[in-house]
């Protein structure tokens, strides 16, 4: 991310000019949540360059993808593992990520490495045959690793490498939907050879957690799969997180089942899933990580599915997490909207929203140029070869302000005449941007260093007298979602992107966001809201009254009224079947309704029992 900073005092005179209609709740948010003397927000998904697979290039099937990611802290600094990358990131403030290639690798199509730091190393698992040595680096920067060669004699998928306060070393491990998750304690003093037999912990139920189903939206009878544990430690307990039901789902998500053990036995917690994002722009939030930062807070990486190309076409996501007591929570509300980073100090480390919204959804998009029906490669689901689609495709311009990554404008070429202009319809203030390239027809494998994003964004007022608002022309990165926080927050109703220079034959973005605040006061609060628990007790009818001027809703859900900490982002509808609950769990629900103008108040908090 190249984040263009600015002092936390003039930015907070600037928002508090701009958005004269906030509610005291937002100012919050926005002004006395914020201590630190820098103002740095992110936004998901994170804006790495995400390596292109190169096991499909006999293929033909060109995609990125970052999933599975490992994150620790090691010496300061935050370093993170992700499937078949050919090496991995490193960030001193989990905003801008260096690319490390290593100077020794032994697993570059590794498939959820495992990542943990033990005696002043950092060690890892991660071959994709499944039958791999730990490697370990004092030095991960230069990346001169080394091993054994000492293979752990067990087959192992989605592995986890734990350290307890002891130096002793726990591998926890499965991807199935028959097997059950398992650990097995390492011998670091021997070549990390198993001390004893793996142990079964815990296999999906989801006749009775209906997170755990299968499917979009939770709708498939195909038996689920349980796969990419993290261990984390907290207060002396044992928090073993777990994914569930599908990486290519949108309620794909993590749970937890805690002990007073590494080894178990384990509770399932009541409060699951924990890290779950099922709406909005990016969904998805499973095969997560969680680390500490080095102000003392908890964040959560996952994975958040696209599959356009391919199913496991993924990306990452960043979100603040923590412990209420014993109860462990990871705050995806308004997660893909601009969040705090973490030397931003807060008053309440979980609510990072910086308070801007989203300017753009539906708002009219236009271009000079756009693709009209040429075929589409994409891997076909037996996996053996790629197939072209060649149907009356929707690529219009209209697809960058749907809030929807799985659709996208493409253009007829990627020359630097080619534009994208979206009109506010009003006047609105803007205090950032992110743009959301997609790979149509791209012919990229690997990690080659020679690709950059380039272009320019300016604004207007009439359409006709046009200012800077952000020059990339000569940007020498990769940044396949861009995302840019203006160093002054500008007014504007017409916003352009200009290209200059991408490197694919096709220029397609999948969504151009804007974020800030209108002028015009905040919708109303949700009246009539009603929750009936369905026979089948893993799902919940919600309905409500249309709010006068929302956008969406944000729907919260918790076992106690003061820890709602599961949400769901909902466009325009003013109902939702929640079928995420566990059958034997009291619930409380609660909604508030959002549009480009600020957030309402909360609805009154509902029970079913």
């Amino acid at each position: 991310m190249n984040l263009l900073k600015r002092s936390a005092a003039l930015c907070i005179l600037a928002t508090i000019a701009a958005c004269t209609s906030e509610t005291k709740q937002e100012k919050e948010s926005t002004e006395e949540n914020v201590k630190s003397q820098t103002f740095d927000p992110y936004c998901n998904p994170v804006d790495i360059d995400y390596s292109y697979m190169s096991h499909y290039a006999y293929r033909g099937v060109s995609y990125r993808s970052g999933a599975d990611p490992a994150v620790i802290n090691y010496k300061g600094k935050y370093y993170m593992f992700i499937t078949r990358s050919h090496g991995y990131w490193v960030s001193d403030d989990m905003s801008n990520w260096k690319f490390i290639k290593p100077q020794s690798w032994y697993f570059n199509g590794s498939n959820a490495p495992a990542a943990a730091v033990l005696n002043d190393e950092i060690i890892v698992l991660g071959d994709p045959s499944g039958h791999g040595a730990v490697i370990k680096t004092d030095n991960p920067e230069l990346g001169d690793w080394k091993t054994t060669y000492s293979v752990i004699p067990i087959g192992i998928q989605d592995p986890d490498l734990f350290v307890d306060d002891d130096g002793r070393v726990y591998l926890y491990e499965e991807s199935s939907n028959l097997y059950p998750l398992r650990m097995v304690e390492l011998d670091p003093n021997n070549h990390f050879v198993p001390v004893d037999e793996e142990k079964d912990l815990f296999k999906l139920h989801p006749d009775e957690h209906g997170w755990e189903r299968f499917g979009q939206d939770h709708k498939s009878d195909i038996d689920p799969y349980l796969e990419g544990p993290w261990m984390t430690k907290h207060n002396g307990k044992y928090y073993l997180e777990y994914s569930a039901p599908g990486t290519q789902w949108n309620v794909y998500a993590d749970g937890v089942y805690t002990s007073d053990s590494p080894s178990g036995p384990f509770e399932y917690a009541p409060y699951n899933p924990v890290s779950y994002k099922p709406g909005g722009f990016l969904t998805g939030a499973g095969h997560g990580s969680t680390v500490k930062d080095n102000q003392g807070h908890y964040w959560h990486f996952a994975s958040m599915p696209i599959s356009v190309n391919y199913k496991f076409e993924r990306r990452i996501g960043m979100f603040p997490a923590g412990y209420e007591g014993e109860q462990m929570y990871v705050n995806t509300a308004y997660g893909d909207y601009p969040h705090y980073l973490p030397h931003v100090e807060l008053e309440d480390n979980k609510n990072r929203f910086t308070g801007w919204m989203l300017l753009t959804y539906k708002k009219p998009a236009t271009s000079n140029s756009t693709l009209k029906n040429v075929e589409r490669k994409v891997v076909d689901e037996s996996d053996t070869g790629y197939m072209l689609e060649q149907e009356e495709a929707n690529y219009s311009p209209a697809m960058v302000t749907d809030e929807n990554i799985r659709t996208y404008w493409v253009a007829e070429n990627s020359s630097d005449s080619i534009y994208l202009q979206v009109d506010l319809e009003k006047e609105m203030t803007i205090n950032a941007a992110q743009i959301n390239f997609q790979d149509f027809n791209s012919n990229i494998f690997g990690r080659p260093d020679t690709l950059t994003t380039q272009f320019t964004l300016t604004y207007s007022l009439d359409g006709k007298e046009w200012k800077t608002m952000a020059d990339y022309s000569n940007n020498k990165r990769d940044q396949p979602h861009a995302y840019i926080e203006l160093a002054e927050p500008v007014k504007a109703r017409y916003v352009r992107y200009n290209n200059v220079h991408i490197p694919h034959q096709y220029l397609a973005i999948s969504d151009f966001r804007l974020f800030g605040k209108g002028f015009e006061p905040a919708p109303a609060q949700p009246v009539n809201f009603s929750a009936t628990r369905q026979q089948d007790k893993r799902n919940a009818d919600l309905k409500w009254d249309e709010s006068e001027g929302a956008l969406g809703y944000v729907v919260y859900w918790g076992i106690s009224k003061d820890k709602l900490n599961n949400s769901v982002m909902i466009y325009k509808k003013n109902s939702y079947e929640l079928r995420a609950l566990n059958i034997d769990q009291t619930y409380y629900y609660q909604v508030e309704a959002f549009s480009e103008n600020g957030v309402s108040e909360k609805s009154e908090i509902l029970t079913t029992e």
